[in-house]
């Protein structure tokens, strides 16, 4: 499983990238310190994903650390995303395998 989690981070990752939604610089400690869910009140749902999500389940894999029990982020984007003109069919079926995948489904 832990393969199949990492080949999903890194189609998000390519995705974000593809959509153009990968920024180049980090957003303020600041912002990256909320703790509110998906840091809603100071990062969109993109710098979520690139700046929280992905390096913490990377770094969960490097160090063999256990992999969350439960995933639910596709209800999120697909609110996030809704109504946009941005083409995140791809995005959204590897954001919803990422949920099976650590919700054991």
């Amino acid at each position: 499983m832990r393969t199949e989690v990492a080949e999903v981070l890194i189609d998000i990752e390519a995705q974000l990238r593809q959509l153009s939604l990968w920024e180049r610089l980090p957003p303020s400690s600041r912002a990256l310190a909320s703790v509110e869910p998906f840091c809603v009140d100071t990062l969109s749902l993109p710098q979520w994903l690139q700046f929280v999500f992905l390096p913490t389940l990377y770094r969960m894999l490097e160090e063999g650390a256990p992999l969350p029990e439960r995933c639910a982020i596709t209800p999120m984007a697909e609110e996030f995303f809704r109504g946009s003109q941005l083409a995140t069919a791809d995005l959204l079926a590897s954001l919803r395998r990422m949920d099976r995948l650590l919700s054991g489904e």
